[in-house]
């Protein structure tokens, strides 16, 4: 029998769109009815996340909400803005870390049929549009404070560096390499979005669970090896290994 890979565990990033109920939820969802009647495919085929923040919702509220929106085939995968302790089984998954980007412009309505038919002679003597650059996305995100019980920190663009400590139960993702300049007590994912370079750095090794380029080891995986002490993890292979820092 041949040996099988270990399993592995990466994350993706995919751009969703927002949905953010404004009460009355009645007229929400009518002026919902009607941006599906003039469109609709615009949400046949985009991530849709619910925010519910600031709303005062009851859990029946939010379930029949989640009902109304299901009703009109709008598929909603996670919601943000409430703790994970309101929700139950049946809810989509709650959401943290949440990144903000440019609005989606809904269609107007007789936009498509306002359109106008370019020639080919239009089609020539109109200059040719050339969109500006992005900007470069910051590589290393620097966190000059300790990470709390509770918390999440993301970042897939590159490295995390926490001048402080990672408490039991605070979490940090990164796309790149993670460097603890205090003790790491909560759980660490290097190599989030596929880096087997990545690596995980701690001035005091203590964590819940480790992984890069998902594969996982958790605090009963490590065993006492190099615990408490400074130390540098990472990949060799399937394998991960535990490295003392000079």
């Amino acid at each position: 029998m041949t040996d099988r890979p270990p399993i592995r565990f990466r994350g993706r990033s995919f751009l969703a769109m927002v949905l953010a109920p404004v009460p009355p939820i009645d007229q929400w969802l009518a002026e919902l009815d009607a941006l599906k009647q003039r469109a609709p495919a615009f949400f046949s085929v985009r991530a849709i996340i619910l925010d519910v923040t600031g709303l005062r919702f009851e859990r029946s509220d939010l379930a029949h909400l989640c009902e109304e929106l299901n009703r009109r085939s709008i598929t909603i995968l996670g919601i943000e803005g409430i703790g994970p302790t309101s929700l139950g089984p049946g809810f989509p998954p709650p959401l943290v870390g949440g990144k903000p980007v440019e609005d989606i412009a809904p269609p107007e309505p007789g936009a498509a049929a306002s359109a106008p038919v370019e020639t080919p002679t239009a089609q020539a003597a109109a200059p040719a549009l050339v969109a500006p650059p992005a900007p470069p996305r910051p590589r290393s995100f620097v966190l000059d404070a300790p990470v709390r019980s509770g918390q999440v920190i993301q970042h897939l663009d590159g490295d995390v560096t926490v001048l402080g400590s990672v408490a039991s139960g605070a979490e940090v993702i990164a796309g790149g390499s993670i460097h603890v300049y205090g003790a790491l007590r909560g759980r660490a994912i290097a190599g989030a979005v596929g880096d087997p370079a990545a690596r995980i750095i701690a001035r005091k090794f203590e964590p819940e669970l480790i992984a890069i380029d998902g594969l996982y080891k958790t605090a009963d995986d490590l065993g006492g090896a190099r615990w408490g002490q400074s130390v540098q993890a990472r990949l060799e292979g399937d394998a991960i290994v535990l490295v003392p820092l000079d």
